[in-house]
Protein backbone atom coordinates (compact mmCIF):
# COMPACT_ATOMS: atom_id res chain seq x y z
CA UNK A 1 0.00 0.00 0.00
CA UNK A 2 0.79 3.80 -0.32
CA UNK A 3 1.95 5.98 2.90
CA UNK A 4 3.51 8.72 3.83
CA UNK A 5 6.82 7.43 5.75
CA UNK A 6 8.66 9.11 8.37
CA UNK A 7 12.74 7.99 8.10
CA UNK A 8 14.27 11.33 10.11
CA UNK A 9 13.07 14.38 10.88
CA UNK A 10 12.35 16.10 7.56
CA UNK A 11 12.51 12.84 5.63
CA UNK A 12 8.81 11.77 4.47
CA UNK A 13 8.34 9.65 2.07
CA UNK A 14 5.51 9.03 0.06
CA UNK A 15 6.07 5.18 -0.87
CA UNK A 16 5.24 1.44 -0.38
CA UNK A 17 5.07 -0.09 3.05
CA UNK A 18 3.46 -3.75 3.41
CA UNK A 19 0.24 -3.69 4.23
CA UNK A 20 -0.96 -3.91 8.32
CA UNK A 21 -0.93 -7.08 10.10
CA UNK A 22 -4.07 -7.18 11.68
CA UNK A 23 -3.77 -8.85 15.28
CA UNK A 24 -7.09 -10.43 17.29
CA UNK A 25 -8.93 -7.37 18.32
CA UNK A 26 -8.35 -5.37 15.57
CA UNK A 27 -9.90 -4.38 12.73
CA UNK A 28 -8.14 -3.28 9.26
CA UNK A 29 -9.61 0.25 8.27
CA UNK A 30 -9.13 1.43 4.84
CA UNK A 31 -8.54 5.38 5.59
CA UNK A 32 -10.94 7.39 3.16
CA UNK A 33 -9.55 11.01 4.77
CA UNK A 34 -6.94 11.95 7.20
CA UNK A 35 -6.59 15.89 8.58
CA UNK A 36 -2.96 17.11 9.33
CA UNK A 37 -3.21 18.40 12.81
CA UNK A 38 -0.63 21.49 13.71
CA UNK A 39 1.35 19.16 16.27
CA UNK A 40 1.91 16.79 12.44
CA UNK A 41 4.17 19.87 11.50
CA UNK A 42 6.70 19.76 14.32
CA UNK A 43 6.51 16.13 14.08
CA UNK A 44 7.13 15.89 10.81
CA UNK A 45 9.79 18.69 10.64
CA UNK A 46 11.64 19.75 13.81
CA UNK A 47 11.16 17.48 16.55
CA UNK A 48 10.44 14.13 14.99
CA UNK A 49 8.52 10.80 16.24
CA UNK A 50 9.56 8.40 18.91
CA UNK A 51 11.35 5.98 16.35
CA UNK A 52 11.74 5.66 12.49
CA UNK A 53 10.50 5.19 10.65
CA UNK A 54 6.80 6.13 11.85
CA UNK A 55 3.70 7.12 9.20
CA UNK A 56 1.63 9.54 11.19
CA UNK A 57 -1.83 10.65 11.23
CA UNK A 58 -4.32 10.73 13.95
CA UNK A 59 -7.44 12.66 12.74
CA UNK A 60 -8.77 9.96 10.63
CA UNK A 61 -12.22 7.86 9.40
CA UNK A 62 -12.49 4.72 7.23
CA UNK A 63 -14.31 1.75 6.14
CA UNK A 64 -13.73 -1.78 7.73
CA UNK A 65 -12.47 -3.82 4.91
CA UNK A 66 -11.44 -6.67 8.32
CA UNK A 67 -12.88 -7.80 11.22
CA UNK A 68 -12.65 -10.96 13.85
CA UNK A 69 -16.70 -9.78 13.67
CA UNK A 70 -18.01 -10.08 10.09
CA UNK A 71 -20.65 -7.72 11.30
CA UNK A 72 -18.59 -4.88 11.08
CA UNK A 73 -17.02 -5.57 8.02
CA UNK A 74 -18.24 -2.26 5.50
CA UNK A 75 -18.91 -0.54 8.71
CA UNK A 76 -17.77 3.53 9.21
CA UNK A 77 -15.79 4.37 11.95
CA UNK A 78 -13.60 7.25 13.23
CA UNK A 79 -11.05 6.29 15.47
CA UNK A 80 -10.15 7.72 19.19
CA UNK A 81 -5.76 7.43 18.34
CA UNK A 82 -4.92 6.98 22.06
CA UNK A 83 -3.86 3.44 23.11
CA UNK A 84 -4.21 3.06 26.89
CA UNK A 85 -1.93 0.58 29.21
CA UNK A 86 -4.72 -0.08 31.29
CA UNK A 87 -2.68 -1.04 34.90
CA UNK A 88 -1.77 2.95 35.28
CA UNK A 89 -3.89 5.19 38.09
CA UNK A 90 -5.23 6.90 35.28
CA UNK A 91 -6.75 4.49 33.29
CA UNK A 92 -8.07 2.24 36.59
CA UNK A 93 -10.36 5.28 36.64
CA UNK A 94 -11.08 5.79 32.60
CA UNK A 95 -8.96 8.56 32.50
CA UNK A 96 -6.96 7.37 29.69
CA UNK A 97 -5.71 10.53 28.46
CA UNK A 98 -3.72 10.82 31.67
CA UNK A 99 -2.23 7.20 31.17
CA UNK A 100 1.22 7.20 32.22
CA UNK A 101 2.28 4.57 29.33
CA UNK A 102 -0.20 4.89 26.78
CA UNK A 103 0.62 4.01 22.88
CA UNK A 104 -0.46 6.61 20.07
CA UNK A 105 -1.34 6.08 16.43
CA UNK A 106 0.86 8.89 14.01
CA UNK A 107 3.62 9.39 16.80
CA UNK A 108 4.08 6.68 19.08
CA UNK A 109 2.79 3.70 16.21
CA UNK A 110 1.94 4.08 12.45
CA UNK A 111 -0.83 6.00 12.53
CA UNK A 112 -3.25 7.26 8.90
CA UNK A 113 -1.23 9.46 6.63
CA UNK A 114 -1.68 5.66 4.65
CA UNK A 115 -3.95 3.66 2.64
CA UNK A 116 -5.10 1.08 5.81
CA UNK A 117 -4.28 1.38 8.90
CA UNK A 118 -4.84 -1.73 11.51
CA UNK A 119 -6.41 -0.52 15.08
CA UNK A 120 -8.04 -1.88 17.89
CA UNK A 121 -11.62 -2.31 18.14
CA UNK A 122 -11.92 -0.61 21.45
CA UNK A 123 -10.87 2.60 19.84
CA UNK A 124 -13.22 3.05 16.99
CA UNK A 125 -16.50 5.65 17.13
CA UNK A 126 -19.07 4.16 14.64
CA UNK A 127 -20.91 5.94 12.53
CA UNK A 128 -23.59 5.89 9.34
CA UNK A 129 -23.60 7.11 5.58
CA UNK A 130 -25.37 10.25 6.45
CA UNK A 131 -21.88 11.63 7.54
CA UNK A 132 -18.80 11.94 5.06
CA UNK A 133 -15.57 10.58 5.90
CA UNK A 134 -13.92 14.14 5.78
CA UNK A 135 -16.31 15.08 8.70
CA UNK A 136 -16.15 12.37 10.86
CA UNK A 137 -12.27 12.88 10.37
CA UNK A 138 -12.88 16.01 12.27
CA UNK A 139 -13.92 14.05 15.37
CA UNK A 140 -10.68 14.35 16.83
CA UNK A 141 -9.96 18.11 17.57
CA UNK A 142 -14.18 18.60 17.85
CA UNK A 143 -13.76 15.72 21.08
CA UNK A 144 -10.54 18.01 21.97
CA UNK A 145 -12.37 21.16 21.70
CA UNK A 146 -15.38 20.11 23.58
CA UNK A 147 -12.88 18.89 26.57
CA UNK A 148 -11.57 22.20 26.93
CA UNK A 149 -15.27 24.21 26.76
CA UNK A 150 -15.97 21.48 29.83
CA UNK A 151 -12.96 22.64 31.52
CA UNK A 152 -14.05 26.04 30.99
CA UNK A 153 -17.41 25.71 32.65
CA UNK A 154 -19.55 27.61 29.72
CA UNK A 155 -22.72 28.64 31.41
CA UNK A 156 -26.09 29.99 29.70
CA UNK A 157 -25.34 33.67 29.13
CA UNK A 158 -21.69 33.64 29.55
CA UNK A 159 -18.87 35.88 27.88
CA UNK A 160 -16.04 33.48 26.03
CA UNK A 161 -12.94 34.79 24.82
CA UNK A 162 -10.80 32.44 22.85
CA UNK A 163 -7.01 33.39 21.94
CA UNK A 164 -6.42 32.07 18.86
CA UNK A 165 -8.84 31.28 15.59
CA UNK A 166 -7.45 28.31 14.04
CA UNK A 167 -9.77 24.98 13.55
CA UNK A 168 -10.10 24.32 17.05
CA UNK A 169 -10.16 28.01 17.62
CA UNK A 170 -13.35 27.86 15.63
CA UNK A 171 -14.65 24.85 17.26
CA UNK A 172 -14.21 26.32 20.98
CA UNK A 173 -16.54 29.20 19.59
CA UNK A 174 -19.28 26.78 17.96
CA UNK A 175 -18.95 24.91 21.23
CA UNK A 176 -19.17 27.61 23.48
CA UNK A 177 -22.45 28.68 21.83
CA UNK A 178 -23.96 25.55 21.99
CA UNK A 179 -23.19 25.57 25.58
CA UNK A 180 -25.29 28.45 25.84
CA UNK A 181 -22.84 31.33 25.81
CA UNK A 182 -24.31 35.06 24.72
CA UNK A 183 -20.98 35.98 23.40
CA UNK A 184 -17.94 34.17 21.91
CA UNK A 185 -15.03 36.44 21.04
CA UNK A 186 -12.51 35.18 18.98
CA UNK A 187 -8.66 36.78 18.75
CA UNK A 188 -5.94 36.03 15.86
CA UNK A 189 -3.33 38.24 14.49
CA UNK A 190 -4.09 36.39 11.46
CA UNK A 191 -6.23 38.89 9.34
CA UNK A 192 -7.86 35.85 7.06
CA UNK A 193 -8.71 34.01 10.32
CA UNK A 194 -10.26 36.95 12.10
CA UNK A 195 -12.50 37.53 8.88
CA UNK A 196 -12.99 33.84 8.31
CA UNK A 197 -14.17 33.76 12.16
CA UNK A 198 -16.47 36.44 10.90
CA UNK A 199 -18.19 34.64 8.66
CA UNK A 200 -18.86 31.98 10.68
CA UNK A 201 -21.25 34.56 12.98
CA UNK A 202 -18.14 35.25 15.32
CA UNK A 203 -17.48 38.28 17.02
CA UNK A 204 -13.59 38.24 16.17
CA UNK A 205 -11.09 41.05 16.53
CA UNK A 206 -7.55 41.27 14.67
CA UNK A 207 -5.06 41.67 17.73
CA UNK A 208 -2.53 43.21 15.62
CA UNK A 209 -4.91 46.42 15.14
CA UNK A 210 -7.16 45.80 18.30
CA UNK A 211 -5.81 45.16 21.35
CA UNK A 212 -7.67 42.04 22.67
CA UNK A 213 -7.93 42.95 26.46
CA UNK A 214 -9.07 46.20 25.97
CA UNK A 215 -11.50 45.17 23.29
CA UNK A 216 -12.80 42.05 25.32
CA UNK A 217 -13.23 44.46 28.31
CA UNK A 218 -15.12 46.94 26.11
CA UNK A 219 -17.61 44.58 24.88
CA UNK A 220 -18.35 43.30 28.57
CA UNK A 221 -18.68 46.88 30.42
CA UNK A 222 -15.33 46.84 31.88
CA UNK A 223 -16.04 43.42 34.21
CA UNK A 224 -14.17 40.87 31.03
CA UNK A 225 -15.02 37.44 30.04
CA UNK A 226 -16.58 34.78 32.43
CA UNK A 227 -13.88 32.35 30.44
CA UNK A 228 -10.78 32.98 28.17
CA UNK A 229 -9.50 29.73 26.56
CA UNK A 230 -5.82 30.14 25.39
CA UNK A 231 -5.70 28.02 21.82
CA UNK A 232 -2.16 29.46 20.65
CA UNK A 233 0.69 28.14 23.04
CA UNK A 234 1.79 31.80 23.47
CA UNK A 235 3.06 33.61 26.35
CA UNK A 236 2.01 36.86 25.16
CA UNK A 237 -1.77 35.26 24.44
CA UNK A 238 -1.93 33.61 27.89
CA UNK A 239 -0.91 36.74 29.42
CA UNK A 240 -3.87 38.86 27.42
CA UNK A 241 -6.40 35.81 28.44
CA UNK A 242 -5.45 36.64 32.78
CA UNK A 243 -6.48 39.79 31.64
CA UNK A 244 -9.04 39.78 29.80
CA UNK A 245 -11.20 36.89 32.31
CA UNK A 246 -13.17 38.55 35.00
CA UNK A 247 -12.39 38.51 38.48
CA UNK A 248 -13.29 34.93 39.76
CA UNK A 249 -13.16 33.59 36.32
CA UNK A 250 -11.36 30.79 34.54
CA UNK A 251 -8.38 30.21 32.10
CA UNK A 252 -7.88 26.94 30.07
CA UNK A 253 -4.54 26.74 28.75
CA UNK A 254 -4.83 24.84 25.60
CA UNK A 255 -2.18 25.92 23.00
CA UNK A 256 1.01 23.58 22.62
CA UNK A 257 4.04 25.54 23.45
CA UNK A 258 6.85 25.85 20.81
CA UNK A 259 8.98 27.18 23.93
CA UNK A 260 8.68 28.10 27.31
CA UNK A 261 5.92 30.06 28.47
CA UNK A 262 6.53 33.39 30.51
CA UNK A 263 4.90 35.20 32.38
CA UNK A 264 5.36 39.24 33.71
CA UNK A 265 4.91 40.52 37.18
CA UNK A 266 1.81 41.78 36.13
CA UNK A 267 0.58 39.09 34.79
CA UNK A 268 1.01 36.69 37.46
CA UNK A 269 -0.53 39.68 39.90
CA UNK A 270 -3.88 38.93 37.87
CA UNK A 271 -3.82 35.75 38.69
CA UNK A 272 -3.72 36.77 42.23
CA UNK A 273 -5.53 39.88 42.94
CA UNK A 274 -8.63 38.51 40.54
CA UNK A 275 -8.47 35.19 42.40
CA UNK A 276 -8.85 33.10 38.78
CA UNK A 277 -8.85 29.79 38.19
CA UNK A 278 -6.42 28.04 35.91
CA UNK A 279 -7.18 24.82 33.64
CA UNK A 280 -5.06 22.66 31.63
CA UNK A 281 -6.86 20.47 28.98
CA UNK A 282 -5.39 17.65 27.34
CA UNK A 283 -7.48 15.38 24.43
CA UNK A 284 -10.51 14.31 25.58
CA UNK A 285 -12.34 11.95 27.28
CA UNK A 286 -13.29 8.33 26.04
CA UNK A 287 -15.10 5.72 28.39
CA UNK A 288 -18.55 4.83 28.99
CA UNK A 289 -19.28 7.23 31.84
CA UNK A 290 -18.26 10.02 29.68
CA UNK A 291 -17.48 9.85 26.05
CA UNK A 292 -16.92 13.24 24.15
CA UNK A 293 -15.66 11.67 20.82
CA UNK A 294 -19.69 10.00 20.91
CA UNK A 295 -20.64 13.39 21.98
CA UNK A 296 -18.85 15.34 19.01
CA UNK A 297 -19.74 12.98 16.30
CA UNK A 298 -23.40 13.10 17.16
CA UNK A 299 -22.83 16.81 17.23
CA UNK A 300 -21.14 16.79 13.79
CA UNK A 301 -23.75 14.51 11.87
CA UNK A 302 -26.23 16.81 13.30
CA UNK A 303 -24.59 20.13 12.15
CA UNK A 304 -25.11 21.66 15.78
CA UNK A 305 -21.50 21.79 15.28
CA UNK A 306 -20.90 22.00 11.59
CA UNK A 307 -17.46 21.12 10.74
CA UNK A 308 -17.90 21.56 6.93
CA UNK A 309 -16.13 25.37 6.28
CA UNK A 310 -13.65 24.68 8.41
CA UNK A 311 -12.09 21.82 5.82
CA UNK A 312 -10.33 24.55 3.22
CA UNK A 313 -7.83 22.06 1.58
CA UNK A 314 -7.72 17.92 0.88
CA UNK A 315 -4.82 16.70 -1.25
CA UNK A 316 -4.11 13.06 -1.87
CA UNK A 317 -1.18 11.50 -0.12
CA UNK A 318 0.83 11.67 -3.20
CA UNK A 319 0.59 15.81 -3.04
CA UNK A 320 2.16 15.84 0.27
CA UNK A 321 4.65 18.39 -0.41
CA UNK A 322 1.60 20.87 -1.45
CA UNK A 323 -0.65 19.87 1.89
CA UNK A 324 2.36 20.45 4.24
CA UNK A 325 3.29 23.66 2.18
CA UNK A 326 0.19 25.43 2.33
CA UNK A 327 0.36 25.00 6.66
CA UNK A 328 4.19 25.99 6.49
CA UNK A 329 4.54 28.64 3.99
CA UNK A 330 1.53 30.34 4.88
CA UNK A 331 1.11 32.39 1.58
CA UNK A 332 -2.90 31.74 1.40
CA UNK A 333 -5.61 31.36 3.91
CA UNK A 334 -5.91 27.37 5.04
CA UNK A 335 -7.84 25.99 7.78
CA UNK A 336 -7.98 22.27 8.44
CA UNK A 337 -5.96 21.00 5.49
CA UNK A 338 -6.86 16.93 5.09
CA UNK A 339 -5.49 14.12 3.12
CA UNK A 340 -8.15 12.13 1.14
CA UNK A 341 -8.19 8.49 -0.17
CA UNK A 342 -10.81 8.03 -2.41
Amino acid sequence: MKALNLHAVGDLRYEDVPMPVRQAGEVLLKVHACGICGSDLPRVFTKGTYHFPTIPGHEFAGEIVEADDPSLVGRRAAVFPLLPCRKCEACQVGEYAQCSDYDYYGSRRDGAFAEYIAVKEWNLVFFDDSLSYEEAAMCEPAAVALHAIGQASVGIGDTVAVLGAGPIGIMLGLWARTAGAFRVILCDIDPTKVEFARKQGFDAVNSRETDPVEYIRTQTGGRGADACIEGAGVAQTWEQALKAVKSFGTVVSMGNPAGDMTLTQKGYWEILRKQLTLKGTWNSSYNDVRNEWRTALAAIASHRIDVRPLISHRFPLSEADKAFGVMRERKEFFNKVMFINR
